[in-house]
């Protein structure tokens, strides 16, 4: 069991090109990083370069209180879960099991031990004697699992694991994942492109994107206070809502205009936004944030909209809307509210929710205290 720094790191590639660009990562030992962004963010890469698997270009990686920047990845003590599972496909599940054990030189009556314990664990006793085309998707996911288990390493490398699962195996085989860190209290990094799987483990999720790291957080903290736009818009189901505008100041109030309509904003972000007066910003909600009424039902501080589909979800309806300007949003309502596209409707905005960003994919979040100018 250790902790795994990681200090300015960064990965290029031949022919230039940078996967990795100068990441500093702190995990604590018994904590689960998720690393969290689109594909080509650099997130595999950064678990091959923790693992061994590939040298870094610049910066140092720790695990515990050692530098393992020329140590092969055999002697790091890390043990890593593959997207493909990567089981030897002759093996039996005990002889997939055994094999890193047996490399270890390690007698048959500890191997039998070890194995005996994680088929427990993973409820996979009944399978050992199976080889992995005899198995579903889910019990080869558990037998992976379970040969990173049974060596009992420092660290805990997952490689987007669940990304092969259906639906529905997914949701389970990730609550089995989480499960399993609570009972083995080892550090784990666990790096994935599905936002949800993101929220739901980690104790800390980093955000990438194009090699670098946008913000580092608890899911909830990152969730509420994003630090940019590309980061409020990539955590979130459906994703955050932005309208372009500008911030009006009339005596002591803020508001935020997008096209003939104006939106009172919070008296909070009066000082926080006063230096972007009069510029063209953009507004996020979040569609959750959002509450929606039919013309007749209108007063000022909404936006005006059309709808154009509805999708009811069950525990709620997710209702796309389109302004008169062209701007698409959703907004997520109970699902017992009748709505039809075509209708025409004001939208409510909740100013306590309200996050102002400087224009751009990226575009800081001028709301947040510690990033305003």
């Amino acid at each position: 069991m250790a902790r795994v720094l990681l200090e300015d790191v960064t990965k290029v590639f031949d022919g230039g090109v940078t996967a990795v660009s100068r990441l500093s990562l702190d995990v604590a030992d018994h904590e689960f990083m998720v690393i969290v962004g689109p594909s080509g963010c650099g997130k595999t890469t950064t678990l091959r370069v923790i693992a061994g698997l590939e040298r870094p270009t610049a910066g140092n990686i720790y695990i515990g209180d050692t530098l393992v920047n020329d140590l092969p990845a055999r002697r790091r003590d890390v043990a890593m879960v593959f997207q493909n599972y990567a089981l030897y496909p002759h093996m039996t599940v005990y002889q997939n099991l055994a094999f890193a054990l047996t490399m270890r030189r390690l007698s048959a009556a500890e191997i039998n031990k070890r194995i005996g314990r994680v088929a427990g664990l993973l409820a996979i006793e009944q399978l050992l004697a199976r080889k992995p085309q005899a198995l579903s998707g889910g019990q080869r996911q558990r037998v992976a699992l379970g040969r990173a288990i049974v060596r009992s390493p420092k660290v805990f490398l997952f490689d987007e694991p669940l990304s092969n699962l259906d639906a529905a195996l997914r949701i389970s085989t990730r609550a089995e994942i989480k499960a399993l860190h609570h009972r083995l209290q080892t550090a784990c990094i666990y790096v994935t492109h599905d936002q949800a799987e993101a929220m739901t483990l980690g104790d800390q999720i980093c955000v990438m994107v194009d090699g670098a790291a946008q913000q580092t957080g608890e899911p909830l903290g990152v969730y509420e206070r994003p630090i940019n736009r590309f980061v409020a818009g990539f955590l979130g189901t459906p994703a955050m809502n932005f309208f372009t505008g500008r911030l009006d100041f009339q005596n002591d109030a803020v508001s935020f205009v997008i096209g003939n309509d104006t939106i009172t904003l919070g008296r909070r972000l009066k000082t926080l936004t006063a230096a972007y007066r009069n510029r063209e910003m953009v507004l996020g909600i979040r569609p959750e944030n959002l509450s929606l009424s039919l013309p007749s039902k209108q007063s000022g501080g909404s936006i005006s909209a059309v709808v154009s589909v509805v999708e009811p979800l069950g525990n709620r309806t997710d209702v796309h809307l389109r302004t008169g300007a062209g701007d698409r949003f959703i907004v997520s309502i109970d699902p017992h509210i009748d709505v039809k596209p075509g209708d025409g409707a004001k939208i409510r905005i909740d100013p306590e929710k309200v996050h102002i960003f400087e224009p751009g994919p990226g575009g800081k979040n001028v709301t947040l205290p510690d990033t305003a100018d």
